[in-house]
């Protein structure tokens, strides 16, 4: 009999790349993959489930409560009522003096709810706990032999349902550095992952650099599992054609850049270097909190023309897009040990499509660029050294031309297919 997974992950479940692989490859070696996720309010032709043909399932549990938003306006207004009628304050206080308690105590429970209910952050969290408690739920609802927890914010989950609830095995998958990553700066976090990490049967890192930071926070090391892409060869598709898309001219390279639109990946540091770029038009696929500010950067220094913006994509269509590039960006900025630390999957996407590279010298990018000569490694943190990679790349035709014969060459090498074999191995430790 087939052992039983269910994996947890902490978005609506569209493009996490990693994920969707390691669930294929799961399904492909024979175990019965049950991935429970976030269902998008804003998107209603997302389905709630979907047996994939990959051969695993997909439950999205809900994420919009519109009892928040009318409980919310009920609160408002009796929070404006209390403070316009003030006795309606003072005659609970005066029967709590009087010693009588129970109007006052649900008096004063209903002052606290209406508080809290008024509060964005307070509903939010309220909207966490509910997501939470039902991908609990759901978690129990089969008889699982292993739970997979991608992240943090899914490893609570796992741990209920795994130790608290059930003797089952637990698995811990870490795509980030959880304790020091944009947007996790509260000592929660750390304390929440030191607790749970040393109850999870095996942690799985994306990378060494990520495992040897993790041992010297908890003494232990995580097994790893590189997030290494499909081998694919998009150069041989022409699905999709930039330059036409975008009316760009043909002779204009595109420099491309794929990913979040996110603080900290040195896109803003590109657009400063677009006036020092010898030719090419910048292309942004993605999607991101600062992509507005972006759009507005290039609106005020007139670069209209030399910086195009185009919404993120389908995982499964992306390299049809990847393939149209001269060049990719990978210029992360030094602002976390997230991303000091990072081997992100764009860098071999690129790879996959024989596009080389400008990229940051941390040293997990920065050992798979210079050691394959795939690209340039820059001052991400410096318009003009962007500019001179990206000037190196256009201008030195043979140095450009090496590189990209060896980005082809090293798919061979970096790629999901020889990669997800030590995911395997790892299952077949795990469930004895």
């Amino acid at each position: 009999m087939s052992k039983k997974i269910c994996m947890f992950v902490w978005n609506h479940f569209t493009n996490d790349a990693r994920v969707m692989r390691e669930c294929s490859a799961l399904a492909e070696a024979g175990y019965e993959v049950d991935l429970i996720a976030i269902h998008d309010s804003k998107n209603p032709a997302l389905p709630r489930f979907e047996n994939r043909k990959e051969g695993y399932s997909v439950f999205r549990v809900r994420s919009s409560f519109s009892f928040l938003s009318v409980a919310a306006v009920i609160a408002s207004r009796l929070k404006r009522q209390m403070l316009k009628y003030p006795i309606l304050i003072a005659v609970p206080v005066g029967l709590a003096l009087a010693g009588l308690f129970f109007v006052p105590a649900f008096t004063f429970l209903l002052m606290i709810a209406c508080a809290l209910l008024t509060l964005k952050k307070s509903r939010g969290f309220i909207s966490k706990t509910l997501i939470f408690m039902q991908m609990v739920r759901l978690g129990l609802k089969n008889n699982y032999d292993l739970y997979h927890s991608n992240d943090l914010n899914t490893l609570p989950q796992g741990y209920v349902c795994s130790r608290l609830l059930r003797k089952r095995k637990l698995v811990y998958d870490s795509h980030e550095v959880q304790t020091s990553r944009t947007g996790y700066n509260s000592p929660v976090y750390g304390i929440a992952e030191r607790f749970l990490v040393k109850r999870v049967d095996v942690m799985i890192a994306e990378n060494h650099t990520r495992a040897q930071y993790t041992e010297q926070l908890y003494g232990i090391y995580p097994k790893v599992v590189h997030n290494y892409p499909e081998i694919s060869r998009p150069e041989n598709s022409a699905k999709v054609n930039l330059h036409e898309l975008l009316d760009i001219p043909h002779q204009e390279p595109i420099l491309l850049y794929q990913g979040g639109i996110q603080i900290g990946r040195g896109l803003d540091k590109i657009i400063e270097a677009v006036p020092m770029f010898d030719r090419g038009v910048v292309v942004m696929i993605g999607d991101g909190k600062i992509k507005p500010e972006l759009v507005a950067m290039v609106r005020e220094r007139g670069l209209e023309q030399k910086v195009k913006f185009l919404p993120k994509v389908p995982v499964e269509d992306l390299l049809h897009y990847t393939r149209n590039a001269y060049l990719g960006f990978q210029v992360l900025n030094n602002i976390c040990f997230n991303h000091y630390s990072a081997s992100s999957n764009k860098l071999f996407e690129y790879m996959m499509s024989g596009v080389p590279v400008v990229a940051c010298s941390f040293p997990e990018i920065q050992r798979v660029v210079e050691g394959e000569q795939i690209g340039i490694c820059v001052d991400s943190h410096s318009p003009e050294s962007i500019a001179g990679g990206v000037n190196r790349l256009l201008d030195d035709l043979e140095f450009y031309k090496m590189r990209k014969e060896n980005s082809l060459r090293s798919r061979q090498k970096f790629n999901w297919m020889r990669e997800k074999a030590s995911l395997i191995k790892i299952y077949k430790e795990v469930i004895i």
